[in-house]
């Protein structure tokens, strides 16, 4: 009887992962509401064109890239409860200030602060100076999605340092996958929630309500949160399962789990440059897709954000195939006999080939929405999966207490990716509307469309070459 006890294994990991999970949905939700409410409810109010949104965009992907950068370094010196708590705190601060950019606006261009939201709008209708309202207004909310990226940038190198934390390297993958879906959850609750919060309440009320989320997320993070080896509900069965890469480790390996890794000595392993350049390539193809699909069937459909709500959450939808990431990999290595490292690689080089399919969205979509629609959720539901194993990478070769500062570095690496992919999609879109650019037998925006797809279709595949180029097989971290 004491041997069958012995023998079952407690389970408080999945609870952590579904923590993880919960952050992400409410980071994605967080992301999501300025690209479902600014071309019907902002835009009238401020007099946005593409390249202003562009801008907020792409600065905010900046900001974000040069956060994770710091942020890793920050998560590895708080360490994953605390780290995650200030992340999550900083994050939904500026969610909710965005709500209050046009007060803001009211009171610095008329002197009129002691308004409410439709108060704001009322006093901003009576300036005259259109250039002044977008100038002002699109500084205001680049101040705002700062402060999002400021605590958006912790979430994912403390959600890897946590999965780190609670499985072993052949299970981190799987782990990964299930937590980062709720990125994928996140984009499908967004076009049936914030549009409609938003046309009911006011586009401010949607980044207040959104923007809450993650403060009542911190109240259950407090108590659920701790090492493994200091948690309660985690008995010696599951902690052996957690620890069982520390059994066939050296001294060596043991010694370099402890030490911290400094920025300089990150950047001299090729093992760090592999994986900012495939976060480089292809972060931006996936935030490309959040941000712009909504404005790519307004401009091209003329569909606003609630009758493209179906569209959308189909999309995103699709992209929970995406879980498959985790589990290839994982069958790779336990049917196949390959280390973690090879199995992922083989499972990121099929991911890489379904964006090729971006080629075919424009051209089909002349037949109907329905393609673009389905080829952008297949597309995205590869990013997921390949997003899910290149973060594996990292707990596949370096120390678990490098984690998150190499993923931060990743994150910068993926951050400015987005930014040159935002701020050109926006240039490029009012350049092609503007002069009716031909390409293809494509006309107008839809020809600045066709070109970013077809940057997104080729990026997996010229990331994995590189990548495999300068890892081309497995090699743990091991002269920390």
């Amino acid at each position: 009887m004491q041997g069958q006890m012995k023998s079952k294994m407690s389970n408080y990991r999945w609870v952590i992962v579904s923590m993880l999970f919960f952050a992400t949905t409410i980071n994605y939700l967080d992301r999501q509401v300025l690209s479902l409410t600014w071309k019907d409810f902002i835009v009238p109010e401020f007099h946005w064109n593409n390249n202003d949104y562009g801008t907020i965009t792409a600065i905010f992907s900046l900001a974000y890239a040069f956060s994770m950068l710091l942020a890793g370094k920050f998560v590895d010196w708080m360490d994953t409860k605390k780290g995650f708590l200030w992340a999550i705190g900083v994050w939904s601060i500026g969610a909710c200030l965005h709500a209050y950019c046009g007060i803001a606006t009211s009171g610095i261009l008329t002197g009129t602060w002691l308004v409410g939201f439709e108060g704001a709008k009322d006093t901003i209708a009576t300036v005259s100076d259109v250039a002044k309202i977008t100038s002002l207004s699109v500084t205001l909310f680049i101040f705002a999605r700062i402060v999002l990226a400021l605590g958006e940038a912790g979430n994912f190198p403390a959600a890897i340092k946590a999965t780190a934390e609670y499985f072993p390297k052949k299970a981190r993958g799987f782990a990964t996958s299930i937590f980062n879906a709720g990125a994928t959850i996140g984009a499908l609750i967004a076009p049936i929630s914030i549009p409609f919060i938003a046309k009911a309440y006011g586009w401010e009320m949607s980044f207040i309500i959104i923007g809450a989320l993650g403060f009542v997320w911190m109240g259950f993070w407090v108590f659920i949160y701790k090492k493994p080896e200091k948690h309660p509900k985690v008995n010696s069965e599951e902690l052996a399962y957690i620890q069982q890469d520390d059994k066939h480790a050296n001294a060596e390996e043991m010694l370099a789990h402890t030490k911290k890794i400094s920025f300089a000595k990150a950047f001299s392993y090729k093992q760090t440059w592999a994986f900012a350049i495939g976060k480089f390539m292809t972060d931006g193809v996936w935030w490309f897709y959040l941000f712009w699909t909504p404005a790519y069937l307004s401009s091209v459909y003329h569909m606003d954000s609630t009758q493209s709500a179906p569209q959308i959450f189909t999309l995103y939808f699709i992209t929970l195939l995406s879980i498959i990431g985790g589990w290839l990999p994982t069958y790779f290595v336990e049917k196949k006999g390959m280390n973690p490292y090879a199995g992922r690689m083989k499972a990121m080089l099929i991911f890489a080939f379904f964006p090729l399919l971006a080629l075919f969205a424009q051209p089909l979509g002349y037949l109907s929405v329905w393609y673009p629609v389905i080829i952008i959720g297949i597309a995205g539901a590869a990013h997921q999966a390949w997003s899910a194993n290149i973060f594996s990478t990292i707990g596949d070769m370096f120390p678990r207490s490098a984690i998150a500062t190499i993923t931060g570095i990743g994150g910068m690496a993926g951050g400015i990716g987005s930014f040159l992919i935002n701020k050109g999609s926006g240039k490029l879109f009012d350049h092609a509307a503007n002069t009716n650019m031909k390409l293809m037998g494509f006309e107008g925006i839809e020809a600045g469309y066709f070109i970013i797809f077809t940057i997104c279709a080729v990026a997996y595949l010229i990331g994995w070459v590189i990548m495999k180029s300068l890892v081309p097989k497995y090699k743990p971290i091991t002269d920390l």
